[in-house]
């Protein structure tokens, strides 16, 4: 990760706490010098301006994100496919509540710059990746049928993201505890919904 001096540093932790509290087209370099306790010229000298400071933002935060996500969906040769998924399920539990306020700003970017690259497919891609990743070593080993990996790798993300993410980022609270849904979950994945 790219290092930065201290003053750059606090006022691109002051320019991501606006983001989150105020979204993108109310979070102004003014805000920004004043939360940083910096001169309006500093950012400027610094950034350039305004929509290049929140780009610098967003990247520094989401390659903090990035790396835990890369560990929390990191995976051994040998870890067993429950384990692995449970794993997921617990890690995500315990980011902290940082950790989702960049969620949060990636999910809103979504109605403020929808034409830019934005944040949440990036987060997306990489964690649908990792999750691929896995199953295809799974289906090599003979662990699962072979299925389409993608597909399987797309469905874990989304009942990861819709259940876990989304109820810590819009504080809605599940009606089970969320090992009891994994379990839930799990017990779907492996056993299907015929009877």
């Amino acid at each position: 990760m790219k290092e930065f001096s201290s003053t750059d540093e606090k006022i691109i932790r002051a320019t991501f706490g606006i983001l989150q509290n105020e979204g993108f087209t109310k979070t102004t370099t003014k805000k920004i010098a004043a939360e940083a306790g910096v001169n309006e010229v500093t950012i400027f000298r610094n950034f350039q301006n305004k929509n290049n400071l929140v780009e610098i933002t967003k990247e520094y935060y989401l390659q903090m994100l990035l790396e835990k996500f890369d560990e929390i969906f990191d995976f051994k040769d040998d870890d067993e496919i429950e384990g692995y998924l449970q794993s997921n399920f617990v890690g995500l539990l315990d980011l902290s509540d940082n950790d989702f306020s960049i969620i949060k700003v990636a999910m809103e970017e979504v109605r403020d710059i929808p034409e830019k690259k934005q944040l949440i497919s990036r987060i997306t891609n990489a964690v649908i990746g990792k999750l691929e990743e896995f199953f295809k070593s799974q289906i090599e080993k003979g662990k699962i049928r072979n299925i389409d990996s993608r597909v399987l790798a797309a469905m874990c993300f989304s009942i990861t993201f819709q259940s876990i993410i989304l109820w810590r980022v819009y504080d809605k609270n599940p009606s089970v505890e969320a090992n009891q849904y994994a379990d839930r979950f799990l017990d779907i994945l492996y056993n299907g919904i015929k009877v």
